[in-house]
């Protein structure tokens, strides 16, 4: 029997093999599990942070409107020159942000020395019940003051509304209220 001859050995033992050949291409889709956790945790920190923003800028809108509201009043003065009606307005404008940033405080009720003490006692630092420009609102109905007073009133207006911070809400969970 005859039996095959192999081939003679080819001189170059690498010859037999395939070319070079690229691996398949990898696909970006679907994503690892560790990329999917990623952008769950920045999809939820984006909502708490846009949560964040907006729960601060609600609390802060008050403030803002009161701020363009003492802007209006201070046009006003600047084309009316009346400061009695100046005075007025500011005296207002102190009550309104009282009123909002302390519902349940009575401050609708207070009036004379008393509204001095408590726009002192919130921020005022002595200047509305000592002898600080913000006594004007006690005598602004009774004398006239030099010029100047109602712009030094409205600066210290400005400065208790920027100065005083607006109380969180209260909670009503765990048997106490928390600030």
């Amino acid at each position: 029997m005859n039996s095959p001859i192999p081939p003679p050995p080819s001189p170059d033992p690498l010859a037999d093999l395939r070319p070079y050949h690229l691996p398949e291409a990898i696909l970006g889709w679907p994503p690892a599990p560790g990329w999917w956790l990623l952008g769950g945790f920045l999809l939820v920190l984006a909502v708490w942070l846009t949560r964040v923003w907006w729960r601060r800028r609600q609390r802060q809108a008050p403030t803002r409107q009161a701020l363009i509201e003492l802007a209006h009043l201070r046009a006003g003065f600047a084309r009316d020159g009346d400061e009695a009606a100046f005075v007025r307005g500011l005296s207002r404008l102190l009550r309104r942000v009282a009123l909002s940033r302390f519902p349940l405080h009575p401050v609708a009720g207070l009036s004379g020395e008393a509204w001095l003490d408590f726009l002192d006692a919130q921020g005022g630092r002595g200047r509305f019940s000592r002898q600080g420009s913000g006594r004007i609102l006690l005598e602004a109905p009774y004398r006239s003051h030099g010029a100047g007073a109602g712009a030094a009133l409205a600066a210290l207006v400005e400065d208790w509304i920027l100065q005083k911070k607006i109380p969180k809400k209260r909670h009503w969970f765990k048997g106490s209220y928390w600030v």
